[in-house]
């Protein structure tokens, strides 16, 4: 009976301590999104900035109007944007400029909000 109160108490201390660091651990590098038409692509290596919606999913979109996905940690000069990638880093947060939750510090999920 001894044994089982032990190995209950060390296993809510060590839940306490795993929930503790979890906790702490939430402060990733934000990185912003913007959405850009793929098949835009200047020989300076920018693209063309486009209404977030058409990257409305987590994936490339390819429709009636062209190839439309997210442009990670670039830098917006008008309606064009440089200096970024389109491959999608990992253990970051990343919103858009409408406040659009990309993706939460590691996990890769993706929730609608901001202004």
């Amino acid at each position: 009976m001894a044994s089982k109160v032990i190995t209950l108490t060390g296993i809510g201390v060590v839940s306490l301590l795993l929930i503790g660091y979890c906790s702490a651990q939430d402060d990733y590098e934000e990185v912003g999104a913007e959405c850009v038409d793929m098949n835009s692509r200047l020989p300076d290596g920018t693209y063309a900035v486009v209404d977030e919606d058409y990257c409305d999913d987590n994936r490339t979109y390819y429709g009636s109007r062209g190839a439309y996905g997210w442009y990670y940690g670039g830098i917006r000069s008008g309606v064009r944007i440089r200096q970024g990638t389109t491959v999608r880093p990992s253990d970051v947060r990343i919103t858009s400029p409408k406040g659009t939750v990309i993706q939460r510090g590691g996990f890769g999920g993706r929730s609608s909000g901001g202004s």
